[in-house]
């Protein structure tokens, strides 16, 4: 009888995270458990074969009662702009769960890949800081580092660079750019940009990102993993591709202008995005 090999993936009920179980479910030889709090997750992304346990990161030496070969860490709060006004939700998703989490991988002798943002990298650096969520994000980096160098954590930190694709959430106070765009033209309504609409963003589809995240999960060890596509586009030239009516929005704390998109070290394992954000929005525009 075959070992298999048990993931738990944190956030497997979100978008990226339930594309990550659904590609890791794939493989006979895998045991996928997602730990998800549903605050952006949904019931509605379950994969079959896929194992659910309810609940935050911060409880996760009582909720998970077995010992994983590796642990995919997404479920934190990934939202830039709310960030100022949820900040005690990005406490405690990011600093306590983080916190939890490497506990835990610590005392289980497992591998972390740990979900890094590349607003790190946004502005030459200055992004870092920008606002909670990236701050938090940031600084989770330097502890994740730090508990490989203290205790011998064996650990690997993606960034991803502006995901899109199915399961991307398309309405309300955390609906994500690419879906918003969509839902809104599908409704008639003008495409809301925030000013200025010079920002530039590195727009990589959730299949590309999954496969960077696969990778580095087996073979990648250290910092510095971007999964990003080297493609950029202002958010007014992503309104353009689809058409229609635009309307301007105040400029927003926190909304960085530029990200340096850091691949080379996921390249060296094999990896090219395959994808591009043009032929998704013209198949988006042929369906609607």
């Amino acid at each position: 009888m075959i070992n298999k090999k048990k993931i738990l993936v944190t956030g497997g009920a979100g978008f990226i995270g339930s594309h990550l179980c659904e590609r890791l479910a794939q493989d006979e030889n895998n045991e996928v458990y997602s730990l998800d709090n549903y605050f952006t997750g949904s019931v509605s992304n379950h994969i079959s074969n896929v194992t659910y346990i309810i609940g935050s990161t911060v409880d996760i030496d009582s909720l998970v009662a077995f010992i994983p070969d590796v642990v995919y860490h997404l479920g934190e709060y990934s939202r830039v702009e709310q960030s100022f006004e949820d900040i005690e939700k990005v406490w405690e998703y990011n600093k306590d769960g983080i916190f939890a989490v490497l506990e835990f991988v610590r005392k289980a002798g497992c591998k972390i890949l740990y979900a890094g943002s590349s607003t790190k990298f946004g502005d030459g650096g200055l992004g870092r800081s920008a606002s909670p969520y990236a701050w938090t994000k940031a600084s989770n980096t330097e502890l994740v580092e730090n508990y490989g160098a203290w205790f011998n954590v064996s650990y690997a930190i993606t960034y991803f660079y502006n995901v899109y694709g199915p399961r991307e959430i398309q309405t309300g106070k955390y609906a994500t750019l690419i879906a918003l765009f969509r839902e809104k033209m599908k409704n008639g309504e003008p495409l809301t940009i925030v000013s200025p609409g010079t920002q530039k963003r590195n727009f990589t589809h959730i299949d590309d990102i999954i496969d960077g995240l696969i990778l580095v999960g087996e073979n990648g060890y250290g910092d510095e993993f971007g999964i990003g596509s080297e493609e950029e586009f202002t958010i007014k030239e992503v309104a353009e591709l689809y058409g229609g009516k635009v309307e301007m929005l105040p400029e927003r704390k926190g909304n960085r202008m530029t990200a340096e998109v850091i691949s080379d070290k996921t390249k060296a394992l094999g990896w090219e995005p395959k994808r591009k954000l043009v032929d998704y929005i013209a198949k988006c525009k042929e369906k609607n």
